[in-house]
């Protein structure tokens, strides 16, 4: 089959794109997918980098969708599942980079009738980052009518993130950068638009005085939630734009990990802070689909746009990884699998 793999970690050169890679087997309590599209996050370049190790050689990706390709015979749960060959699906796991991955059932979600497979896949990782950052995080600190600040709104994940704050009855300060902010402006209350910076996957962050604009908007008193997925670059721009008692939600390295700070860089605000990940919001089957049922709704009433970016063919895997990191991404990217 084919399937994009990395043998050691690095940059471009260590995705290695073949046409000849086993089709994985299908141990109990997964189901075989043949995938149709494979979904690109950043999180795919932090284990092509190294930045998360993980055990090489390993087939990329952990998002995509596709059918049913089989299921294990004789075996119970499969049968207690529901799951039929055929059955559209879309999936969180390893080795989506690939014609086939063995999901494990319990995270695998069924696809509505009426959602396409771009959408759906585009609603897995960044869809569900974007819901347990609006719903779940904050949960007790940030009520309806707070100012929340959320980087990043140009591409997919701050889009839908901004998207769901506003649905939740939070009023949203995004950032963006100046090419990207004509298509992002209704997206939320207020847009801080930024000078882009070539080839970075960030905007300029030092080209406006982030800090001010949030003080001036929200009357001084600053954001009880910010959602930051960008990292080194504006750990510091978060931690002075929080209100009394707000939380900074760090979910991201874009431009680089965050660095240690004291945590006594949190008492002038009283501040909490917080450093999630996806699996910790979705460790049930029914969490997971509580999340999905949630998201899939809001596409279908039309109230969630998804914007899908760019479709690349799976052998242009270079050119997707490239153009994710060059600051390309306005909505989601996604890998077509033939």
């Amino acid at each position: 089959m084919k399937a994009v793999l990395v043998h050691s970690p690095g940059g471009l050169e260590a995705l290695r794109y073949t046409p000849h890679h086993p089709i994985p087997p299908c141990p109990p309590g997964h189901i075989l997918i043949r995938n149709e599209y494979a979904g690109l996050n950043f999180i795919d370049t932090y284990h092509r980098s190294g930045l998360y190790p993980r055990e090489t050689p390993f087939v990329l990706g952990q998002e995509g969708g596709g059918v049913v390709a089989s299921l294990r015979e004789n075996d119970d749960s499969v049968a207690r599942s529901g799951w039929k060959t055929g059955d559209r699906v879309v999936y969180g796991s390893f080795g989506s980079y690939a014609e086939f991955t063995a999901v494990p059932m319990d995270r695998a979600i069924p696809v509505p009738e009426d959602i396409d497979m771009e959408t759906a896949v585009a609603c897995v990782t960044q869809g569900l980052t974007a819901h347990y950052l609006s719903s779940s995080v904050g949960d007790g600190l940030v009520r309806t009518g707070d100012w929340v600040l959320v980087y990043a709104v140009g591409g997919g994940t701050g889009q839908w993130t901004a998207q769901m704050c506003k649905l939740r009855g939070f009023r949203v300060i995004g950032t963006a950068s100046r090419c990207k902010a004509p298509d992002v402006t209704n997206v939320c209350d207020e847009l801080i638009v930024l000078e882009n910076v070539k080839s970075k996957s960030y905007a300029d962050y030092t080209s406006v005085d982030i800090v001010s604009r949030v003080r001036e908007i929200t009357n001084g008193h600053g954001c009880k939630l910010i959602i930051d997925g960008v990292g080194k670059a504006t750990y510091e721009i978060s931690l002075n734009c929080l209100a009394t008692r707000g939380l900074f939600v760090s979910f991201g390295n874009a431009s680089g990990a965050v660095p240690p700070f004291p945590v006594l860089r949190l008492l002038p605000q009283s501040a909490y802070v917080t450093r999630p990940k996806l699996n910790d919001y979705v460790r049930t089957r029914e969490e997971l689909m509580e999340r999905a049922d949630e998201v899939f709704g809001w596409v279908r009433e039309g109230k969630l746009k998804i914007r899908v970016d760019r479709v690349f063919a799976l052998e242009d895997v270079k050119g997707g990884h490239e153009y994710l990191e060059n600051g390309g991404g306005n909505g989601k990217i996604l890998f077509k699998i033939e």
